[in-house]
């Protein structure tokens, strides 16, 4: 018997083909962003949950829901989940790593790069027919190239963006929570400092931690003080690691050069001032779309849902505690 299963966004369409053959879906998903009542209600006869990170799947949803056997997030980060409540149901809450590495770390150097040679003020000028011409002192940015980049964070997504940098003959710092071994750091071609000497010593500084409550608003107004005010400020990991308000002020004094962002601490809602500010690109969470990433993400986040709902270990399982 096939799994029942909410799909809670329209997702590419092989995907949704495959879901389609592969499961029952509880109803047919569409592009937008669903009530929580409505999740509540269509998954009181689920086995299986594939949310989005724009929905909230707390311990109220997976109490509806019985039958629950795995929820399959489409996507790495997973604070959108109560996976404790999952946890203590027993049921497997699973994710997609790996596969968005690549795509989520050009659109970080591309915010970088952006934010750096004022790309967005440049664009808007052109279209808004007020461009004059060339000159000399026009729209002066910051070099990239022979700059230090400082990662917040260690993992696939700021290795990526590691590489890329040395493509532009930076030199690349780093702060983690583990610290990695002397003859990594070679390899990688990385030096580690500790949180202040990074966010001090950095030209670009780039965020690429999970959200946890120990990385709530790890960038505020302290951080940002410590940045050089020729800094740039990258966030494509999650919106909360940022203190916006703080941000928005530091953009304005100057306290920072500037910021490119792809995500929000209240997606889709931005803090006040935020769209104003000229010296920040905002992007709509681009960070892992392309055509190709999306649709390998759908199929890994289906074969989770469909190794568990079969009685298999899923391949990508963030509590397996519940498989023991």
């Amino acid at each position: 018997m096939k799994p029942r299963t909410l799909v809670t966004r329209l997702l590419p369409p092989p995907v949704m083909d495959r879901l389609r053959r592969e499961t029952e879906l509880a109803l047919e998903p569409e592009d937008r962003v669903f009530a929580p009542a409505e999740i509540i209600a269509a998954a009181a006869a689920c086995d299986a949950l594939l949310p989005t990170v724009t929905e909230t799947i707390d311990a109220a949803v997976i109490a509806a829901a019985p039958r629950l056997r795995v929820i399959a997030n489409f996507g790495v980060g997973f604070n959108h989940i109560d996976v404790a409540a999952a946890t203590a149901r027993r049921i497997a809450v699973t994710n997609t790593p790996g596969v968005l590495t690549e795509a989520t770390a050009d659109i970080a150097f591309g915010l970088l790069i952006a934010a750096a040679r004022r790309l967005g003020e440049g664009e808007r000028l052109v279209r808004s027919r007020a461009w004059t011409g060339w000159g000399p002192l026009q729209l002066l940015g910051h070099d990239v190239a022979g700059a230090t980049l400082g990662l917040v964070g260690f993992g696939r997504i700021a290795q990526a963006m590691a590489r890329r940098a040395h493509g532009f003959g930076m030199r690349v710092l780093y702060w983690s929570r583990a610290r990695r071994s002397a003859a990594d750091e070679e390899k990688l071609g990385v030096a580690y400092r500790d949180r202040d000497a990074l966010l001090a010593e950095s030209d670009f500084v780039s965020l690429h931690v999970a959200y946890t409550p120990d990385t709530h608003h790890w960038i505020d107004a302290a951080a940002l003080a410590r940045m050089k005010p020729t800094a740039v400020l990258i966030n494509t990991s999650r919106g909360p690691v940022v203190d916006e308000r703080a941000l928005v002020e530091a953009l304005r004094r100057g306290a920072i050069a500037a910021a490119g962002l792809d995500v929000f601490e209240r997606e889709p809602r931005l803090e006040p001032g935020l769209h104003d500010l000229p010296n920040c690109v905002l992007l709509p969470h681009l960070g892992s779309a392309t055509a190709g990433t999306r649709t390998r993400m759908g199929m890994i986040a289906a074969d989770n849902l469909l190794a568990a709902c079969r009685g298999e270990r899923p391949p990508n399982c963030v509590n397996p505690a519940v498989l023991d």
